[in-house]
């Protein structure tokens, strides 16, 4: 079930937030766990023991870590716990695909796990909230949950199990542990636009965005990259740019308002990245949630910028290794995470100086590498390899022309890349004192989603593979 489905929409949302509403202050966790639970377990049980071990595991972490002083047995505790997360991750993402790098290097033969070929539901998310949340307990940054519906709420949060966000228990711990007035009428209405919003750049633009890069790289319902000339490569590549950001924006959007409509005051996980000067300040902008988690977690425990040059760049290798291998289980985007490891080197030990004094330049710089970024980000998906693709952008040839998609998909990739800016958010914020306009430009907005959302299939978020 997803947010942009038409059972979702019409169905489970207002049933939810039906009775989470009515149900008294003291009751709103648990109702919220059940809903979670139910939307959790909607396509099977499979894996639903996983997630409730993992989070029986951490919660009685979090309370022994609380109680002991001693720091060697505090430590091993946070060890297992995180080992524990981490690894149940790592069997279900990575299993297969060291199988078969060892069956490419040393034809073994050994067989892939054909269980492991749909992963549970939200893993890469569910799994960091539980690491932060023991890391943060283990450092007094936030005392460990005594309440088990309260701590299976906050993991299993159903706004935020597909495509997260990926949000921190002590984000979320002053409204999950308020009975009263957890949700005002202001949260409510904010929330409801936020996510009307959300399912406009999902089910509008990115889904048709999507028609225009799968009309350029499949071989059975489009044309087949191999036939594409170079300026249609590049279009393509700067609509699945737009795709996957109005896709994971959307979603993370949505997943946001729902969280709002409930009391929860969640962090963006996006500022208009398209917007940014430098690879540094996209990074920023861009999966913002993910990338604190990073820098917390794993690049200042291993030393940040504080020993030194060297060490700092092996730092910043070991992160950005471990953010393409966190998106998937294929080369691609390992090769992905070590691409923006060298910009980022580049740029924070030369060229920063200089994009912070650009005006327009920074800018297309900054668009140029991203766009070929997600060249390679995609490059595992049925028709469009890297090499082809890197092929067909950077040596000139001919091909099935650019004008033909233009003329199709030339008004949506203008009104997409408009979208891409303040624009919209200084249209909104100038409506705030004008009731009518605002009411209507939402409502319009809404009917307009629904249209594209029953015409649709309720295609699934990109990033909920990853």
């Amino acid at each position: 079930m997803t947010f942009n489905s038409v059972i979702f929409l019409f169905c489970f949302m207002p049933l939810a937030l039906g009775l989470y509403y009515l149900a008294p202050g003291r009751a709103k966790n648990a109702v919220l766990l059940l809903e979670s639970i139910l939307f959790y377990c909607w396509t099977g049980i499979t894996w639903l023991p996983l997630i409730l071990i993992l989070i029986l595991v951490n919660y009685i972490a979090g309370l022994l870590m609380q109680r002991i002083n001693a720091a060697g047995m505090r430590r091993l505790i946070l060890v297992l716990a995180v080992v524990i997360s981490g690894a149940s991750m790592v069997f279900f993402k990575y299993t297969n695909f060291l199988l078969d790098t060892i069956n490419q290097i040393s034809g073994a033969g050994l067989a892939s796990l054909s269980f492991l070929d749909v992963l549970p539901l939200g893993i890469s998310y569910y799994s960091f909230k539980l690491i932060s949340y023991a890391a943060d307990v283990y450092l007094h940054k936030v005392e460990a949950e005594r309440n088990p519906i309260t701590f299976a709420t906050y993991v299993i949060l159903y706004p935020q199990l597909i495509v997260g966000p990926i949000v921190r228990y002590r984000d979320m711990a002053p409204a999950l542990h308020t009975t009263r007035g957890r949700c005002s009428l202001r949260q409510m209405e904010d929330g409801a636009v936020m996510f009307v919003f959300g399912l406009a750049k999902k089910v509008i633009l990115a889904d048709s965005l999507s028609a225009l890069w799968q009309g350029i790289i499949s071989p059975s319902d489009g044309i087949g990259l191999a036939n594409a000339s170079t300026p249609l490569a590049w279009l393509g590549v700067l609509a699945y740019s737009l795709q996957l950001y109005f896709d994971f924006a959307g979603f993370s959007e949505m997943s946001n308002g729902l969280s709002l409509m409930m009391g929860f005051e969640c962090p963006a996980n996006f500022n208009l990245p398209y917007i940014s000067a430098s690879i540094t300040e996209f990074w920023r902008r861009w999966h913002i949630t993910l990338s604190q988690w990073f820098r917390d977690y794993i690049y200042i425990p291993l030393g940040g910028n504080r020993r030194g040059a060297l060490r700092q760049i092996l730092n910043m290798l070991v992160v950005w290794a471990l953010t393409g291998l966190w998106h998937g289980a294929n080369w691609n985007f390992i090769v992905w995470g070590l691409y923006y490891f060298v910009l980022l080197v580049i740029e924070k030990n030369f060229l920063l100086k200089y994009l912070n004094k650009g005006r327009v330049w920074p800018h297309i710089y900054t668009l140029f590498f991203v766009v070929l970024g997600w060249g390679i980000f995609t490059a595992n998906a049925p028709g469009a390899p890297l090499g082809l693709l890197l092929n067909r952008l950077f040596i000139p040839q001919g091909g099935v022309s650019a004008l033909y998609f233009l003329r199709n998909y030339g008004v949506l990739l203008v009104f997409g890349c408009l979208c891409s800016t303040p624009l919209p958010s200084w249209i909104w914020d100038k409506t705030k004192r004008i009731l009518p306009v605002r009411l209507i430009l939402f409502a319009g907005i809404a009917v307009l989603c629904t249209a594209f959302v029953v015409a649709a299939t309720g295609s699934t978020a990109l990033y909920a593979d990853f």
